[in-house]
């Protein structure tokens, strides 16, 4: 006859409770995985089924009781540390479409939005049309599988304890975002400095030849430049993708290992 002490069933309960809360973190606030559109069965069974993998690995026998204050604390841990995680490598689609934001307000397709069933709101054209060009290349670069790798590494760098965060990660974090954001300007300042150029030229040409229609003449104008400049930009997006999802899987690990106090 199989028995089992409360303590073996606390133990057990513990391996699983407590990375399972860490990985469903990351699944709720990493992209793709965690859009609503995606079912919370398969989230969820994605989570169990990582959490069945990774747990056999981990060193459980010092782990508290779920139940009590520091299981609770330790709960909390895990949960912040997934939303770190994911948050670093989702700000990375938010930083692309804030560019494509900033470029359709130059084009004249600030009036052009569409239902973004991923944010539950409405989307710019140009920023919604990048970010299905960063979701196509993150799997097609196997980002996916990369960020479960730094998952199953985080537990090294970062093991299970109660022992508290520092603030060097947190810094970590709101430093990355504050870098993304000005790869996001830079990476619509072709299209910016072409658009002025072109503003200015039609500003030029309203002056000399007053009774130019300027709203008939310089939409088309300055939509054609837009996707012309856009045509020449794109081919030069995927290893920008590439070099930030790799610098943004370091800064997890880098995340992982101040929080873990190295």
């Amino acid at each position: 006859m199989i028995s089992f002490t409360s303590a073996q069933l606390t133990v057990w309960l513990a391996t699983l409770i407590y990375p399972l809360a860490r990985i469903l973190a990351l699944i709720a606030s990493s992209p793709l995985l965690g859009n609503r559109q995606v079912p919370a069965r398969i989230k969820l069974g994605l989570g169990v089924m990582l959490t069945f993998i990774i747990a056999p690995t981990l060193d459980s026998h010092a782990l508290p009781d779920p139940a009590s204050a520091q299981g609770l604390l330790i709960l909390a841990q895990q949960i912040v540390a997934g939303l770190m995680m994911g948050f670093s490598i989702r700000l990375i689609f938010s930083a692309i479409e804030m560019a494509g934001d900033i470029a359709g307000m130059q084009m004249g397709l600030g009036f052009a939005n569409f239902f973004d069933p991923q944010n539950a709101g409405f989307t710019p054209l140009l920023a919604q049309f990048l970010g299905i060009l960063v979701a196509l290349a993150f799997v097609a670069m196997d980002l996916h599988l990369q960020m479960l790798a730094a998952l199953a590494a985080s537990f090294q760098a970062f093991p299970i304890s109660s022992t508290p965060f520092t603030a060097g990660a947190f810094l970590t974090v709101a430093e990355w975002g504050g870098s993304l954001f000005a790869f996001a300007l830079q990476l619509s300042l072709p299209l910016i400095a072409a658009l002025l150029t072109t503003n200015l030229a039609l500003g030029i040409l309203t002056r000399s030849a007053p009774q130019l229609n300027i709203f008939a003449v310089g939409f088309p104008i300055t939509l054609a430049v837009g996707f012309g400049v856009l045509l020449l930009v794109v081919p030069f997006i995927a290893p920008l993708l590439s070099l930030a999802f790799q610098q943004a899987l370091e800064t997890v690990g880098r995340v992982m290992q101040q929080l873990g106090g190295y």
